[in-house]
């Protein structure tokens, strides 16, 4: 009997027993300069397997249980030299710890420091704000003093050993040390009687939650060892997001495969756009996976810079086709269709008046919003010429005409009159547009490029707001020969879908501005692609040879479909081409002979065996046709058609490889369900090939997101 008890002691014992690992390996990330690097990607290898991987958090640092052993450890971050340390002895139970210093790289070639001044005194602000500095104590001025407090501003300033000492390491905790603000235990911060919930935290500008976002880790370990370690919910290993984002995207539903016998036509509009990558890189950057119909594939595609041949003669661009095995169904053929825009150097372009329309409405008052505003107007600024001319129009409760149209020659002028910006109260965006638009006609530039720059997050509260009304408002606009760019900047309200449509409509473009490099790109690298049209309503009409092709997949520009009939329509608005500016479509195609299920109704076709017996027979894989109009009003579109022969390249061009790469990397983002066989591996592994020519750099930062992206992934997947 004795024995018994003993046995079932000891089982009793046993069964509250719960094996662990002390096995720890953490530090930290830092650049050359000491500064803490956000999103450092840390990945543990054995060989050449992944083990382990995660990302620094916004103190920089990293933590990753592991077994004991030997182990490379590598450390990347985008613009910065990748440091691999070699044979690391990981001990059992204990913190090992390895810290890492990256250099910057080559990718970056140039870099822009720009300054901008926040104004002491904001008239509109109903809200406050205080800013923290960590490890120095600066001493302004007393004039600057007595500016702040009349403002309702304070300043604080922790030492680097106050802010270590703190009980906790949270973003509420060290609001709490404040004047003015109430913290339970470091939870949620109450400042002067408020809601938490209204509180918004800013770390260097990027947006966080009251506590440290926690560690990421990535677990392809076997089911025994991860059954071993100690349990973990999803909230602590995935950052939540904010209970206030209000961000908007439009519903994105995939075109699907179509017969080539029964429609063999596809008419689609250009989309030059490419603010769908830059958001894209706005998430992964901090941490997590966008939004699925955050992502258009074409605008993935569409943000790299092509190597296509210049037009020639007198048309406005050329075309360049190429068909090769697709990567992620090598059954199927990928078709790439690109235009190339006749570059225009900047003297030679007619003279331009422009309207900047900004929003300072109290929800661009973050740093990331307004403030970049203005440094990214001052980069426009400088590129102005004598006979161009600006006006700058703002609006928030209401609109206001802040400069008059002023020659492009008066930059002292117009950059004083963008650094006097500041933010404050609501939104009455659609008073803005008519303004901007009412200044534009009235300084109207015959012959010239007459263009609204709108700068906002699209977050319109007051007066008319609902995007039906806004696209009509922008559809009667256009009609006056102004064209539209919107420029789309800050996080947690970005109302993509809204300013989506804002661009579509008014012969227009939208871009996303999520850090002043990306300001570089588009207002100054792309100045002309950007701000000067050559080409308005262009139309792409590709009728494909169903004796070659049994069925077909546009990858991307569901929103830019066409009816068939739209292609000769003059009166149907389409995308347009600006100068230099270049367009990459892609088709997965399935050869003929494959089945597939049917498509919709039959249309007139030139290779139905009743219409066109020999070109149906022929080798000719399909029919292209361009439709475009020149960028004055009133003017006739003008038409251009070849085919194209059913030839497959061997050996596929850079272009190729690169738009492949920025197309699967799209079609893993959505999870799509025509991603066949697609991987990160792969994609990356081409994305590393199309850097291999690479002047501006953007070809190494894909392939950083991809890997990135692909650690976040493996996240998801071993929390779900």
């Amino acid at each position: 009997m004795k024995t018994y008890l003993f046995l079932l002691l000891g089982l009793c014992a046993t069964a509250f027993y719960w094996p662990t690992h002390t096995t720890v390996l953490s530090g930290k990330v830092v650049d050359d300069n000491g500064e803490a690097l956000i999103g450092a990607a840390v990945k543990v290898l054995h060989g050449a397997d992944l083990v382990r991987g995660t990302i620094t958090d916004y103190n920089g640092e990293y933590r990753l249980t592991l077994d004991p052993g030997t182990y490379d450890v590598e450390f990347s971050y985008t613009g910065y030299a990748t440091h691999k340390v070699t044979s690391l002895v990981v001990l059992a139970n204990q913190i090992n710890t390895l810290d890492a210093t990256l250099n910057t790289g080559q990718v970056l070639q140039e870099v822009v420091v720009t300054q901008y001044k926040v104004p002491l005194v904001q008239q509109d602000q109903t809200s406050s704000g205080q800013t923290i500095a960590l490890g120095r104590k600066p001493s302004p001025a007393p004039s600057n003093r007595r500016k702040e407090k009349k403002a309702g501003k304070r300043s604080q300033t922790l030492s680097s050993d106050q802010a270590k000492n703190l009980p906790t390491r949270s973003v509420n905790t060290i609001v709490a040390t404040t004047a003015g603000t109430t913290s339970i235990d470091g939870g949620a911060v109450n400042i002067k009687g408020s809601r938490s919930n209204t509180t918004n935290y800013y770390v260097d500008g990027v947006r966080v939650s009251g506590g440290v976002p926690p560690v990421q880790e990535i677990d392809q370990l076997d089911d025994e060892t991860r059954a071993h370690q100690p349990n973990k919910t999803p909230a602590d290993s995935i950052p939540q997001p904010s209970e206030s984002n209000t961000e908007t995207y439009a519903t994105i539903h995939e075109n699907p495969f179509l017969a080539a016998q029964s429609n063999a036509v596809s008419t689609f509009s250009i989309d030059v756009d490419a603010a769908s990558y830059s958001n894209a890189r706005r998430f992964i950057q901090q941490g997590q996976l966008p939004p699925a119909d955050a992502v258009r594939i074409e605008e993935f595609v569409n943000y790299f810079d092509y190597q296509y041949a210049p037009p020639t003669g007198g048309v406005p661009f050329a075309t360049h086709t190429e068909l090769a095995a697709c990567p992620w169904n090598p059954q199927h053929r990928l078709l790439l269709v690109g235009l190339q825009g006749r570059q225009i150097e900047t003297g030679q372009l007619p003279p331009s008046n422009f309207v900047f329309l900004v929003d300072v409405s109290g929800s661009m008052s973050s740093p990331n919003k307004l403030p970049l505003v203005q440094q990214s107007l001052s980069l426009l600024t400088e590129q102005l010429r004598p006979e161009d001319r600006v006006a700058l129009v703002v609006y928030a409760g209401a609109a206001g005409l802040v400069l008059p149209s002023t020659p492009g020659s008066d930059k002292p002028a117009i950059k004083a009159a963008i650094e006097r910006l500041s933010a404050g109260g609501s939104t009455a965006g659609a008073a803005g547009i008519q303004l901007a638009y009412e200044v534009a006609r009235k300084n109207f530039a015959k012959g010239g490029n007459n263009r609204v720059v709108l700068c906002t997050d699209g977050d319109f509260n007051v007066g008319m707001s609902s995007d039906d009304e806004l696209v009509k408002l922008i559809e009667k606009e256009r009609e006056s020969g102004v064209f539209l760019t919107v420029l789309g900047f800050g996080m947690g309200n970005y109302q993509d879908a809204k300013m989506q449509q804002l661009a579509d409509k008014g012969n227009g473009n939208h871009a996303y501005i999520d850090q002043i490099e990306e300001a570089k790109k588009v207002l100054v690298k792309e100045f002309g692609g950007t701000l000067f049209a050559i080409a308005k309503d262009v139309k792409i009409q590709i009728e494909f040879n169903p004796s070659r092709v049994a069925g077909y997949r546009l990858i991307g520009y569901e929103n830019r479909l066409l009816a068939k009939e739209d292609f000769d329509d003059d009166a149907k608005d389409a995308g347009e081409l600006g100068a230099g500016h270049r367009v990459t479509a892609l088709y997965e195609i399935v050869p003929a002979g494959q089945p597939l299920p049917l498509g919709v109704k039959n249309g007139e076709m030139r290779y139905q065996q009743t219409q066109a017996t020999a070109a149906a027979g022929s080798d000719e894989l399909m029919t292209l046709k361009l439709r475009y109009k020149q960028p004055k009003a009133g003017a006739a579109s003008d038409l251009i058609q070849t085919t194209v022969t059913d030839q497959l390249t061997p050996a596929p061009s850079l272009n190729f490889t690169l738009a492949a790469a920025a197309a699967e990397f799209g079609l893993l983002l959505r999870n799509s369900s025509y991603k066949d066989h697609a991987t990160y591996e792969q994609a990356l592994a081409l994305a590393q090939k199309a850097a291999a020519s690479d002047t501006s750099g953007y070809r190494k930062e894909l392939c950083d997101l991809i890997e990135k992206a692909r650690l976040l992934a493996a996240t998801e997947t071993a929390r779900t």
